[in-house]
């Protein structure tokens, strides 16, 4: 291998290698700032106890982010987002409508409701009303993407016949409120009254679908 050529490669490896602290140091501060959201609430949260946290520099957070309302941002992508992306898929063949939305439920259940994600989900209903540019944000990255395939789902159950109401299409939120029940109830209720979140999905779609068939 030439000079120039091994020169080449070591700038290369140098500059991936510094792509890759960056990129750890970034995934480190957002880690930090969900901790530091979910423990002291988005409004006592400070960028000096996520610094202390990521052990960073509080300067290095800012060649990442500009403020906190950025570091929320990132989490609501990287955390909620891609569950929002996964509602935009169709059926699959030969699958019910139903099928899809009783499925992406108990994926919600599992990988929001019943994980750190869903502080992030309190967080915003907790504290939107006083800093609206982080509801506005959610709304516009989670709740109407979400609201929006929801709708388109259920215009394709009307027409297939699984659904017999049509001004369901109107109200896309009666489709996902046990999710966002079930995301309050635990933890509100949980320790009064435990919520088998699986069994009232399925009194939910059946109230929606009609019940099932016996196979």
């Amino acid at each position: 291998m030439s000079r120039a050529a091994e020169e080449r490669k070591s700038r290369s490896t140098s500059a991936a290698s510094r792509a890759d602290r960056a990129a750890e140091r970034r995934a480190a501060i957002v880690q930090a700032a969900m901790d530091e959201f979910i423990a002291r609430g988005f409004a006592a949260t400070r960028l000096d106890d996520i610094a202390k946290r990521a052990e960073v520099a509080k300067g290095t957070i800012y060649l990442h982010f500009k403020d906190k309302e950025s570091m929320f941002e990132e989490l609501i992508r990287t955390a909620i987002v891609p569950f929002v992306g996964r509602l935009a898929a169709p059926p699959p063949v030969g699958g019910s409508v139903r099928d899809m939305v009783e499925a992406l439920a108990r994926m919600f259940l599992q990988e929001i409701a019943g994980t750190r994600r869903a502080d992030l989900v309190r967080l915003i209903i907790a504290e939107g009303p006083r800093f609206p540019a982080i509801a506005d944000f959610y709304y516009r990255e989670v709740v109407s993407r979400g609201l929006a395939a929801m709708r388109t789902l259920i215009q394709l159950a009307i027409t297939r016949g699984e659904i017999r109401e049509p001004k369901l299409v109107q109200h896309p939120q009666l489709m996902i409120a046990p999710m966002m029940v079930a995301v309050i109830w635990k933890s509100l209720f949980e320790a009064h009254a435990p919520l088998d979140a699986e069994a009232m999905l399925q009194t939910h779609l059946d109230l929606i679908f009609g019940p099932r068939r016996p196979a």
